[in-house]
C-alpha cells in the first residue's frame, strides 16, 4: 500500500482508508473487518461520533486494542445528538468540540486522534472559535491534525485563508466531478490534501442497480458504467485509479461491511496500479463536468 506524506503532518497516510460508517453494529463482525483491513495495509480508519450513536467509535476502539501504534484514526465532530435520540443538530461551537473530543477518545480507548474533522460546515459558522478549538486540542496533544469535511467551495476557500487543515474530505467520482471546478485547484496550491468519500458512487458504477445520480439520468449512468466495464480493467480498480489520479487527493475512504469486501478492495487497489492514465483521461473527456449550483 503506497503511503502519502501530508505537508502539514509528520506522518504518512495510505492511499486507501477504511470508511467505518458501513461497519455493522455487531462488535465481532466489525472487528473482523477492521483487522482484515489492517492486515491488508489499510491502516487509516475513518469514523465519526455520529455513526451508530457512538457504537461505531466503540467498535473501532475495541478492534485496535493493542495495535494503536499501527493505526491512524480519524473521527469527526459537529453533529450533536438530541437527548431524546430523535436526530441531531449542527453544532460547530468551541465548547461542544472540546467536550465531544473527550467522549470520542473514551469510546475509541485512545489518548489522541490522528485527525479530527469538522463533520460539515457552512460559510455562516463561527469559524474563528471552531478553528481555535482544533488548535487548542492540538496544543493539548488530543489530536495530531485537524480537517474539514465539506463539499462547499466557499467553505474550503474561507478555511484555506484562515487556517489550512491537514485534510479536506469531499465527494469525488466520475459521477461527481464538482471538486474539479474550484476545490481541487485551490487545494493543489495549498499544504492541505483531500480525503475522498464516495469514490465508488454508491456502487452503481459497479454492480448495484442503475439509477439517477446528481445531474445524470439513469441512461447516462448506464453509458458511463459501460465505458468503465468495457475498459478491460476491473471496474473497482478503475474507479480507485480515477480518484487517485487527482494530485490534490491523498487517500480514498472506502466503506466495507464484510471481510469479503475488504479483500476485494485490497485486490482492486493492487490492480489499479495497472490502469493507465490515458484511460482515465479518456473517460474524463467523455463525461460532462458537473458544477456547483450553490455554496459557491
Amino acid at each position: 500500500m503506497n503511503k502519502i506524506q501530508l505537508p502539514k503532518t509528520d506522518f504518512q497516510i495510505p492511499e486507501i482508508s477504511l470508511g467505518c460508517m458501513s461497519l455493522p453494529e455487531n462488535t465481532n463482525e466489525s472487528m473482523e473487518i477492521i483487522h482484515q483491513a489492517l492486515d491488508s495495509g489499510i491502516n487509516l480508519l475513518d469514523t465519526a461520533d455520529l455513526y451508530q450513536k457512538g457504537i461505531n467509535e466503540s467498535n473501532v476502539g475495541k478492534a485496535i486494542a493493542g495495535r494503536r501504534d499501527q493505526v491512524l484514526i480519524s473521527s469527526k465532530v459537529g453533529n450533536e445528538w438530541r437527548p431524546d435520540g430523535s436526530g441531531w443538530d449542527w453544532n460547530p461551537k468551541k465548547a461542544y468540540i472540546l467536550k465531544a473530543v473527550d467522549e470520542s477518545l473514551n469510546r475509541l480507548q485512545t489518548d489522541y486522534l490522528d485527525f479530527y474533522l469538522l463533520h460539515g460546515g457552512t460559510i455562516d459558522d463561527p469559524w474563528d472559535e471552531t478553528l481555535e478549538a482544533f488548535e487548542i486540542l492540538k496544543g493539548k496533544g488530543k489530536i495530531r491534525a485537524f480537517g474539514i469535511s465539506s463539499i462547499r467551495p466557499n467553505v474550503v476557500r474561507h478555511v484555506l485563508k484562515k487556517n489550512p487543515p491537514a485534510l479536506f474530505m469531499t465527494q469525488y467520482s466520475p459521477l461527481d466531478r464538482r471538486p474539479e471546478e474550484s476545490i481541487f485547484p485551490m487545494i493543489r496550491e495549498s499544504e492541505s490534501r483531500v480525503l475522498v468519500r464516495g469514490s465508488l458512487a454508491k456502487g452503481i458504477l459497479l454492480d448495484k442497480p442503475r439509477k439517477e445520480y446528481l445531474n445524470f439520468s439513469k441512461a447516462e449512468v448506464e453509458e458511463i458504467r459501460e465505458i468503465i466495464h468495457g475498459s478491460g480493467f476491473d471496474p473497482q480498480a478503475f474507479l480507485i485509479r480515477f480518484g487517485l489520479e487527482e494530485p490534490a487527493v491523498a487517500s480514498l475512504s472506502v466503506g466495507a461491511s464484510s471481510v469479503e469486501q475488504v479483500n476485494r478492495l485490497a485486490k482492486a487497489y493492487e490492480l489499479s496500479q495497472e490502469v493507465p492514465s490515458s484511460l482515465i483521461q479518456e473517460l474524463r473527456d467523455r463525461i460532462p463536468v458537473s458544477k456547483y449550483e450553490a455554496h459557491r
